[in-house]
């Protein structure tokens, strides 16, 4: 086995003994799977509405940018590198709640699915099949909606730190005049990822509301 192969299988068995412990943690007080999925979703729901109200004032700063009508340009600069960087913050922490959700919900579904070998009543059985299926179709679509909201944050970024660096060695008031030609894209994109965030907030009140 290849060293590369190696580590990599040893991660994966040390994040699984990691997962197991956390779960048996979990479970001494109260809280099943189901339980932390429904909190996940919730963190990931409240990760999503930030992430709009931060990338919203990204775009008013930037509007803000392009009407520049004098004052310190470095001010200008300053306040915009933030707004991107609070804006790569809050992609990331959506990123890393849709992650924690696919985890925990990998592992719901995998014991949910074992357990039906457990029972010996079969109407049981195909009715606890049958709600898995339910459960498992409404995720795909949550998670499907939160993917796709979650790729709408890449042209905002991208535009955003390029903007961010062309003002940075174009201090002055000529490199703003370049800029304006960039805002109707942006708030177009803005516009886009607000829409989908929106869908996607959507999806999680609902699958919430079918966990609880």
């Amino acid at each position: 086995m290849r060293a590369g192969t190696l580590i990599i299988a040893l991660l994966a068995t040390l994040l699984a003994a990691c997962e197991s412990t956390y779960y048996a943690a979990m479970e001494k007080v109260g809280l099943e799977k189901r339980d932390i999925l429904v909190d996940r979703v919730e963190d990931a729901r409240d990760a999503q509405e930030d992430a709009q109200a931060q990338f919203t004032s990204a775009l008013e700063r930037y509007s803000a940018l392009v009407d520049f009508d004098g004052g310190e340009l470095q001010d200008v600069y300053d306040d915009l590198n933030d707004e991107y960087e609070d804006s790569a913050a809050a992609a990331e922490r959506v990123r890393g709640r849709i992650d924690a959700i696919e985890d925990v919900a990998g592992d719901l579904f995998d014991e949910w699915e074992d357990e039906l070998a457990e029972y010996s009543s079969a109407s049981l059985r195909r009715d606890s099949e049958a709600k898995l299926r339910d459960t498992r179709r409404r995720y795909e679509q949550l998670i499907a909606a939160m993917r796709r909201a979650e790729t709408r944050m890449d042209p905002v970024l991208d535009a955003l730190r390029d903007n961010v660096l062309y003002l940075k060695h174009n201090l002055n008031a000529s490199a703003i005049g370049a800029l304006q030609g960039e805002l109707g894209s942006i708030r177009a994109d803005v516009d886009r990822l607000v829409a989908e965030m929106n869908t996607a907030i959507a999806e999680s009140n609902t699958f919430l509301a079918t966990l609880n």
